[in-house]
């Protein structure tokens, strides 16, 4: 309801209020309102000035009746004057009224200007005005006392806990209640519910079973809650007793040497605990803490290398440790020595995995491109092996029942990856090669024919000198021995002469064909393929070694004899 038709403030109810015989209400006097006259413009009822208005302030204003807690007249007038058409009209099936501002409000409507009536004919009314929004208030005679909570002389029961999980009673929308014995037995009861509450007493009609389902069930809660509380103390026990036990007890170990025979197999970079681990795994050490302890114990500076080793079940992490640092006796690896050609190494593989002599050699060549060979290192001709040169020299794990394609991709693996770290492309060109198999090339000539590293820079130098050719000494031919004894399959000094040399028709044949032979004839190390991109700069045309610390380089054919007769007296004297 709003206020139009009155001033704020409250006002006392009128004496011939028809509904209230109680002339004394207290609190209704504090603020005499003046009465003046309502207009009632347009020659009809204002419909604003019908809204009932009481004494308590603006708010209470909009209150409005409940027509059913008054008499009938009142009802009609109050309620079919507001939301109906204007007052002194005819109403269908109500007789007509007349709107009496004074009988209703107990004092004369306060004149204003008001509004012309409602358009829509009431269709939105106040909401502030329905009876749910506030409700009227009580006059002194009609006001009830508030009802007091009776007072006993004895200590009441405290209140039971009614929470489902304490009660058993099922929480709202729970559907356990389909699984209850009664439930269940009266799907099946073809007795009437009237008997069968009766005989039963409901659902505690046999012998109190609500009573003993409810102590049940908080005896389960109360177990359930036990049960999770020594849960938690046993686990916080048992992490203080791993945590004492890894930080002061002794960790488990065998004794002994062990018995029996293993393999592991260790990778690169493996710390100490990868090991233990793998160990534990392989039944070598009975625990990780153990073989780590032990290893932290070794002097400093020496580690497990990275291979295959042959231990024993069962040991003690100390003898363990002790084995696999005594490499030559543990280790299963297979070593690559610098220089070595891949006949050598396939006929090691075929030795260790216990193949047919010549088993790897035929994998390598038919598999040569599925092993990891960079893309310029494939399909070159008259190559007689397509991975010379590409079997890293390195220590490789090689275990018993190992693929021979699985090891050969690791050596393979591995030269890629190392000749990648270099630039081999752009350092070929500066120095007059066609690419990085070339400049590979060279490097294996080098390593095999420089003996020793200090001489494998001025050795480089006499490669790319005969290489030219517009030289007057070799007229651009190689003329190596070690060519010679590569596509012999050989190993040897005396090669034969030159005249004989020359009859040889093949494209490995240095002393017969000029410029650089088709592939490597070695595995060379990174000291060689370094000299091989690096080499010192000089004329010389020749070489030959006349020890381990003495090698000299000619530049004509007459100083390199001479150099070659100091040689030959150096073999007699050691016997060779």
């Amino acid at each position: 309801m709003t206020e139009y038709g009155r001033s704020p403030g409250s006002e006392p109810w009128h004496p011939s209020d028809p509904l209230y015989g109680d002339q004394g209400w207290e609190g209704q006097q504090q603020y005499p309102q003046q009465q003046y006259p309502q207009q009632a413009p347009y020659g009809h009822q204002d419909p604003y000035a019908q809204q009932q208005t009481y004494a308590g302030g603006p708010y209470e204003q909009q209150q409005s009746h409940d027509p059913q807690q008054y008499p009938q007249g009142y009802g009609q007038q109050y309620g079919e004057q507001q939301y109906g058409e204007p007052a002194g009209y005819d109403t269908p099936g109500y007789p007509a009224q007349q709107y009496d501002a004074t009988w209703e409000t107990g004092q004369a409507a306060m004149p204003y200007n008001a509004p012309p009536a409602d358009p829509y004919g009431g269709q939105q009314p106040d909401l502030y005005g329905t009876p749910e929004a506030y409700p009227p208030p009580q006059p002194p005679g009609r006001r009830r006392a508030p009802q007091q909570q009776p007072v006993t002389d004895w200590d009441a029961e405290p209140e039971e806990e009614n929470h489902p999980f304490f009660t058993g009673e099922d929480a709202p929308g729970n559907e356990s209640e389909r699984y209850d014995d009664d439930a269940y037995d009266d799907d099946y009861d073809d007795e009437p519910d009237g008997r069968r509450s009766g005989r039963r007493g409901g659902k505690n009609g046999r012998g109190g079973k609500g009573e003993k389902g409810k102590k049940a069930k908080n005896g389960m809660a109360c177990l359930v809650v036990a049960v999770v509380l020594v849960g938690g103390v046993g686990g916080v026990g048992y992490v203080g007793y791993k945590f004492w036990q890894g930080r002061f007890a002794e960790a488990p170990d065998y004794a002994g040497q062990g018995t029996g025979e293993v393999q592991v197999e260790i990778p690169r970079d493996s710390g100490g605990y990868a090991i233990g681990n793998i160990l534990k795994k392989a039944g070598v050490v009975k625990s990780v803490d153990a073989f780590v302890s032990a290893q932290q114990k070794n002097p400093k500076g020496i580690t497990i290398q990275a291979g295959v080793y042959t231990l024993k079940k069962e040991m003690s992490a100390e003898s363990a440790v002790a084995l696999m640092l005594n490499t030559a006796v543990s280790q299963a690896n297979l070593i690559i020595p610098e220089g070595k050609r891949n006949a050598w190494v396939y006929a090691e593989l075929d030795k260790r995995l216990e193949l047919k002599p010549g088993t790897t050699k035929d994998v390598a060549h038919k598999q040569a491109n599925n092993l990891g060979l960079p893309d310029w290192a494939k399909n070159h001709a008259e190559v007689k092996d397509p991975l010379e040169g590409f079997l890293f020299p390195a220590s490789y794990p090689v275990a018993k029942g190992a693929k021979p394609e699985d090891v050969l991709r690791k050596m393979v693996s591995r030269s890629a990856a190392e000749y990648g770290k270099l630039d081999l492309d752009a350092k070929a060109k500066e120095l007059g090669l066609k690419g990085p198999w070339e400049l590979v090339t060279v490097a294996s000539l080098v390593q095999v024919e420089g003996k020793y590293k200090h001489d494998f820079d001025k050795v480089s130098r006499v490669v790319y000198n005969r290489l030219k050719p517009g030289n007057m000494e070799t007229v651009g031919r190689l003329e190596f021995d070690s060519t010679v004894n590569y596509l012999r399959g050989e190993s040897t000094l005396d090669v034969g002469t030159v005249k004989d040399l020359r009859q040889i028709k093949d494209p490995y044949n240095t002393y017969r064909v000029q410029g650089i032979i088709p592939g490597p004839i070695s595995n060379p190390g990174l000291d060689a393929v370094n000299s091989a991109m690096n080499p010192t700069p000089g004329p010389w045309y020749y070489f030959v070694s006349i020890n381990e610390n003495k090698t000299v380089f000619a530049v004509t054919i007459a100083e390199h004899n001479k150099n070659v007769a100091e040689y030959e007296k150096e073999r007699e004297k050691s016997g060779q």
